[in-house]
């Protein structure tokens, strides 16, 4: 019988955070607390900016930006807030780095659960995913709702199962 597997990966969809924030900016535009704040939100590569006039603009720019953020399904927990520093021109900034990859602890952290289950499954780190193989499907598909139901503080996709 052949061994079947899947990997265990973190990664955001650019598209849709690039949708997601274009979407929040007309909402800055247009929000009455928001306006002529000089509110504004910018990706850079894999890092997203906030800036405003204060603290509490800053919150209410990452409130409008989480909120679009769900709606197209990007997970929160892929998100890493960065402190709120002062910036030039008395204005505030914020640094929002996206997970991308699986760091080497969590990946230990999901090895080391998985063979907890004693499950006829092995898993494997690779670089910045981890690989869970095994001769039963079922037991794969036990491996899978194990670590739905496990919160790592990191949102994980399953691909190539096969």
């Amino acid at each position: 019988m052949a061994e079947s597997s899947f990997d265990v990966v973190s990664s955001v969809d650019l598209q849709e955070v690039k949708n997601a924030i274009a979407q929040a900016l007309k909402e800055i535009v247009n929000r009455y607390d928001l306006k002529g704040t000089n509110s504004n939100i910018e990706l850079t590569g894999e890092e997203i900016t906030l800036t405003s006039n204060d603290d509490y603009k800053i919150k209410a720019v990452r409130d409008v930006l989480e909120t679009r953020l769900v709606k197209r399904n990007v997970p929160l927990k892929a998100l890493t807030y960065g402190e709120i520093e002062k910036a030039l021109g008395q204005t505030a900034r914020q640094k929002v780095t996206m997970q991308k990859g699986i760091p080497s602890d969590k990946a230990k952290e999901i090895v080391k659960i998985i063979k907890g289950a004693k499950l006829k499954v092995q898993a494997s780190i690779q670089s910045d995913q981890v690989r869970v193989t095994g001769k039963s499907r079922d037991d794969l598909q036990a491996a899978i709702q194990l670590l739905k139901q496990t919160d790592l503080g990191i949102d994980m996709q399953f691909t190539n199962y096969r």
